[in-house]
């Protein structure tokens, strides 16, 4: 009925519903704080969107933009999307985004040894790693960052190969700045690879404390232990970490976030392998001079420095000083983009 119902609208009715969503999310994220969203996966019809929006002044946030299509789209459509900072610096379109993998909790997360709790399976491919090499090639041809989804300590064992392979056939490799989103489980062997190579390890926080409960069920201790959700050995090993909410896996909450990755501290007070948790000065770079670099945006923004955009999140409180068990409660007092305050929480102590 569902289909029925949107084949019988024309296309000028599914845009405008389109558009309306999009000016909702915009002002969603916003309220949230956020000046710049990257945004892991939309199609080339959907850039065409954003890119309407930007140039008639309807996007707020600032958004950078992975492509997810077939290798035969991006061979066709990589040169005539890529733009950097266009539109006002509203849309930067400079990265390819693909899943090798699927995710812990359903067991589709790619392992190297079977699942603790099903031992015929080690998850799987969601896409051949035959694929992701041609991505690879697309991506280093047209000068696009390549994003992979890699959650299992084999999806990412298989991706850094492939990246080893590609970023070392050219002479500026490391600066290429290659990701790996979520990054979850790793085998120890593959934690220093990731400085090693340049590669951002793009970790969302709020995941550790969601799938705590599940972990060593699916993983066993040894394995849980030694390589789930890893971010002090990344960052004691040199990895750029950049922090984020999946959203809309998880709440677009960048203060839930920044505190499952300053506490990794569950609902019933317990804490999951704790001393893998950031300092919040660490758990703030993560969200800010870290996220800028890892758009090659480091120049315009992810620090307060005069000449840098004047892109600012006022909170009502300071993140690194209060006690710990107040920064759940801290709230977005404004959230400014360009000098402009596009958000302004409503007045009154009892609003924030």
């Amino acid at each position: 009925a569902l289909a029925r119902a949107e084949a019988g609208r024309g296309a000028a009715e599914r845009t405008a519903e389109a558009e309306r969503q999009l000016e909702l999310a915009d002002r969603a994220v916003l309220a949230r704080g956020i000046t710049s969203f990257h945004d892991a996966g939309v199609s080339y019809a959907e850039l065409d969107r954003l890119a309407a929006m930007a140039d008639t002044g309807r996007l707020g946030v600032r958004l950078w933009v992975m492509v997810r299509d077939t290798v035969a789209n991006h061979a066709a459509n990589l040169h005539r999307y890529r733009r950097v900072g266009e539109r006002a610096g509203k849309l930067t379109v400079r990265a390819i985004k693909v899943s090798i993998d699927g995710a812990l909790g359903s067991r589709g997360a790619w392992l190297l040894e079977p699942y603790a709790d099903l031992p015929g399976s080690t998850g799987l491919a969601t896409t051949d790693p035959a694929e992701v090499r041609e991505l690879a090639r697309l991506a280093l041809e047209q000068d696009y960052q390549l994003c992979v989804h890699a959650i299992g300590d084999r999806a990412n064992r298989e991706t850094l190969d492939i990246f080893t392979e590609a970023l070392g056939s050219v002479p500026d490799g490391r600066q290429r700045r290659w990701r790996i989103e979520h990054a979850q489980h790793l085998n120890p062997a593959e934690i220093p690879r990731f400085a090693e190579l340049g590669v951002v390890a793009a970790m969302q926080g709020i995941h550790c404390t969601s799938d705590a409960p599940y972990v060593v069920a699916r993983l066993g201790e040894r394995r849980a232990e030694e390589g789930a959700y890893v971010w002090r050995k990344l960052a004691d090993a040199g990895a750029v970490i950049v922090n984020g909410t999946d959203a809309p896996v998880e709440p677009v909450d960048p203060i839930a976030s920044f505190y499952a990755t300053v506490t990794r501290q569950l609902a019933d007070g317990t804490r999951f392998y704790p001393d893998q948790a950031l300092s919040r000065e660490e758990a703030l770079a993560t969200y800010t001079k870290n996220a800028a670099w890892a758009a090659f945006e480091e120049n315009d923004k992810g620090t307060l420095e005069l000449g840098k955009l004047a892109d600012i999140t006022v909170l009502d409180r300071d993140l690194l000083t209060i006690p710990e068990d107040e920064i759940p409660a801290t709230r977005v007092v404004w959230t400014i983009v360009g000098g402009e305050v596009l958000h302004e929480a409503p007045a009154g102590p009892a609003a924030l």
